[in-house]
Formats: structure tokens, C-alpha cells, sequence
């Protein structure tokens, strides 16, 4: 291959073709990797979905670093209490030692994973939230060892970090995620969504990374079409209903018992339009699996009077048949079908669903979360905003000013299209397509020399190990 075409990239990750937004963020660089002339192979411990975008073979599967894999689970339950009922007790020699089993295993995995980009002749390793986040510990280890041992070329980007879940932050191997998750590695690229995220990543790791935020299509948004039109009677709605949608995960920094609240205040007030009101939650729990939160979320609904749809059985990456033959949506194509969508989180890493609503030209409630103070309002959108304040009992203080914006946008159809219709012409300047492009091809420009340096020291390897 000659030194300046375009590079052979692997990009890595625990669980890939899902709904999450590490999987479809990650989906979106491919596109843009692709489109800029590179090669793309993906390494997965699971596929939700096949990858439209990538030919089969080229999507590789190594079970050893799925978010559930049997070491995982066992992983977890030994190191980090809140995901065990019976957390065991450590002394530090029984700790150290399962430090080192934890090492051994990821360098195994590391020489399976090496063979693997040697036989690819990959340039660069990009990983997925992989040492950011310890839902794939192992594929974290083994991550880090190809960077530390093996020096291969690597783009980390992080979506969120360990620290930031009260489910990791409390740990028995804070020295380890300290020095894996993420690593410090002279020779490596560090990406993350925002720029508080690099604020933080320079005080801890001190080092500089590049800020590329979550970006959506503009171009090619989800409207209402002859498939998705179908939404409403396939699920049981009627043209009359309201349609409040809440296109997240159930997990507990989603704040969903806030929109239910919000509702009821806006149900409570005008009557007659809150009966019409119908409050679907699109996705599944996801990786932080909380069934008493689901029975919450169910005993808010029915004390409000809102009637709550949960309707992740016909939600999936792509369009398609479920077992029964009923038609599976998107995501976006649950949003295309709103009047309203909800979204007051306490905690994002960026916001996908914030930037899909936007794109579907939809009317959006949010909280103002750090990031969006941050990073997103600055750029001149406009919506619902409650701020970030919670009262003594943990609840999210919702003024009248945003009830009663909320009732103009779902009874003025003139007011509620203009909103939309400049929130989108902003949005698709700041968080577009091309400006995800433009940002890989620099951070792709500016680190070259290591890669193609990796491209050598890879081909030395092989001969090496041929003989």
C-alpha cells in the first residue's frame, strides 16, 4: 500500500449495531472514515444488528470482550459492589492478585486481538469508549496492552468516563482504571464529546485531547414516510392523540420520573388536552439494568393519571419484522411521529436524542445538563429549558413558565414551526456531517506520522513472526 493512501482502520468496541449512543455514534464515523478514503474493519464482543455499512467479513466478532461475556460478569461482581447483592471483602493481597488475573486474561486477549490487525494489516486501532468505561474490561486490558507492548497506533474515543457512574466510581481497583481507563500513553490520540470532558481529561491525565462532538444528518433526516406513517394504528393511537415521546433508555440519569411530573402539571392545568396525552419511552434498559426503576417509572405514571407506553419491542437500529411479523421503527422514526419530545436528563455525555429531535424538526423539553450549558446552548438553539435544579427530596423543580410553554408549542402549530425550523437550521451548521468529516480528516492529518510509523513497525512484526 502506498505511504499516503488512504489508512486500514479498526475501530473497536464491546457491542456494536444497537441503539446506544456509543453504537450509533460510532456508526456515523464509520461513514465519514469511509467517505474520506479509508479502509474500515470493526471488532465486536457482540452485533446487535449487522453493520449496513461495512461488508460481513469485515465485521469481526470476538465474544471476549462483550459487555456480558461470562469473565465480564464474573469481573464485575468480584470489583465493583453496587453490581453484586453480596459484594465480597478484599485484603490487598487477594486485590492484587486479582488485579493480575485481570491482566493475564486482557494480554491473552491482546494476542488474539494482535493477530487479528496483523492479518488486517491495520494501521489504527480506534477504540470505542473501551478505556473509558468498564463494561469491557477485558477488551480495555487488552486495549491498553497493544498500546503499552505492542505501541500500535490508537484514537481513543470516550463518551463518557468510569467516574462519572456511581456504579464504577465505587471500586476495588481504582489504581487500575486510574492507569488503563483511559491510559496516558505517549504515541496515542485522545477524542472526547465536549469541552468540559477535554477540561477534565487535561486535569486528571494531562493530556490535550481533540473535541469532536455527537454530529446527526441533516441532509437525510426521518420524516414521516409510507413506512413510518404506519406508527400511530400499528401501536394503537389514534390521529387525535398526543404523542409525548421519550426516545432513551430506562436508566435512572434519564430522569424519566421528571417528564412524567412535567406532564402531570401540564395535564393537571388543561385537562381536556392531557387526556389526549400519551407518553411512549422508546428504548430498552440498556447495559444498567434497574428493575425497580421500571416499577417506578410505572407507579409515577398511574399516580399522575398519564398513560405510560413502553415500547422497545418495536424499536431496533433498523427498520424491519419482528418474530410476529409487526413492523419494527427506528428511533427516529418514533420522533418523526411526536408532537413533543421529552428529554431532562441529570447527566449526558453530549445528548443524541437531543441532536435527532432537532433533525426531525420536532418541539424538545430538555433540562439544562452541564453539557448543554456547556456546549450546545452556546450555539443559539432554542427550547423548553428547565434548569438543572432539584429540590431537598431530589426532585427536579419545574416552573410554570415551561408548563405553559409546553402548552403553546402542542396548541400553536405557527409558533411551534418556527422554533423547529430555526433550532434545525442552527443544529445543522454546528452538528453536522461535515463538521464530523472535517474534524476526523484533521485529527486523522495531524496524527499520520504516528500511523504510518504503526504501518511499519506492523509489517516488521509480521515478517518477524512468519519466520
Amino acid at each position: 500500500m502506498p505511504e499516503n493512501a488512504g489508512f486500514r482502520i479498526a475501530v473497536i468496541s464491546g457491542k456494536l449495531g444497537d441503539v446506544d449512543g456509543v453504537s450509533l455514534e460510532t456508526d456515523k464515523w464509520i461513514d465519514q472514515l469511509q467517505a474520506l478514503g479509508h479502509n474500515v474493519t470493526t471488532i465486536a464482543g457482540r452485533y446487535a444488528d449487522p453493520l449496513e455499512s461495512i461488508p460481513a467479513e469485515s465485521q469481526i466478532l470476538l465474544e471476549s470482550i462483550r459487555f456480558d461475556s461470562p469473565a465480564q460478569k464474573a469481573c464485575e461482581r468480584m470489583v465493583f459492589p453496587h453490581l453484586s447483592r453480596k459484594p465480597p471483602v478484599f485484603n490487598a493481597q487477594q486485590r492484587d492478585r486479582l488485579v493480575e488475573e485481570m491482566e493475564l486474561a486482557g494480554r491473552d486477549i491482546a494476542q488474539e486481538l494482535f493477530g487479528l490487525l496483523q492479518e488486517r494489516s491495520i494501521d489504527l486501532l480506534i477504540a470505542q469508549n473501551t478505556n473509558a468505561m468498564p463494561m469491557t474490561l477485558l477488551g480495555g486490558l487488552s486495549v491498553n496492552e497493544l498500546v503499552t507492548r505492542r505501541r500500535m497506533a490508537t484514537v481513543f474515543h470516550h463518551h463518557d468516563f468510569w467516574w462519572e457512574r456511581s456504579r464504577f466510581s465505587h471500586n476495588y481497583i481504582e489504581s487500575l482504571l486510574n492507569r488503563i481507563m483511559p491510559p496516558a500513553e505517549v504515541g496515542t490520540e485522545h477524542v472526547v464529546l465536549t469541552s468540559y470532558a477535554a477540561h477534565i481529561l487535561r486535569s486528571f491525565k494531562r493530556v490535550e485531547p481533540a473535541v469532536i462532538p455527537n454530529c446527526e444528518d441533516f441532509e437525510n433526516t426521518v420524516q414521516l414516510d409510507e413506512y413510518n406513517s404506519h406508527f400511530r394504528s400499528d401501536l394503537g393511537f389514534e390521529d387525535s392523540d398526543i404523542l409525548v415521546v421519550q426516545p432513551t433508555r430506562i436508566v435512572r440519569r434519564k430522569r424519566i420520573e421528571d417528564s412524567l411530573e412535567l406532564l402531570g402539571r401540564l395535564t393537571a392545568r388543561y385537562p381536556r388536552l392531557g387526556e389526549r396525552i400519551r407518553y411512549l419511552v422508546s428504548l430498552y434498559q440498556g447495559d444498567e439494568r434497574d428493575p425497580d426503576y421500571v416499577e417506578e417509572i410505572k407507579e409515577t405514571a398511574r399516580r399522575l393519571n398519564i398513560r405510560l407506553y413502553l415500547i422497545s419491542e418495536r424499536v431496533a437500529a433498523r427498520r424491519g419484522r419482528d418474530s410476529l411479523k409487526r413492523r419494527v421503527y427506528t428511533n427516529r422514526d418514533a420522533i418523526a411521529n411526536a408532537d413533543v419530545v421529552t428529554y431532562l436528563p441529570i447527566w449526558e455525555g453530549f445528548g443524541n436524542a437531543l441532536l435527532e429531535t432537532i433533525a426531525c424538526r420536532k418541539p424538545l423539553v430538555t433540562t439544562t445538563y452541564l453539557v448543554y450549558k456547556t456546549d450546545i446552548k452556546a450555539t443559539g438553539l432554542e427550547n423548553i429549558e428547565i434548569r438543572d435544579n432539584y429540590d431537598q427530596e431530589g426532585r427536579l423543580v419545574i416552573p410554570d413558565s415551561a408548563v405553559e410553554e409546553l402548552h403553546q408549542l402542542l396548541t400553536r402549530p405557527d409558533v411551534c414551526a418556527e422554533v423547529v425550523e430555526r433550532n434545525f437550521q442552527i443544529a445543522s451548521q454546528e452538528f453536522g456531517l461535515p463538521t464530523l468529516k472535517g474534524k476526523l480528516e484533521g485529527l486523522l492529518a495531524e496524527y499520520g506520522d504516528e500511523i504510518r510509523a504503526c504501518r511499519q513497525r506492523l509489517r516488521k512484526s509480521k515478517r518477524s513472526y512468519s519466520v
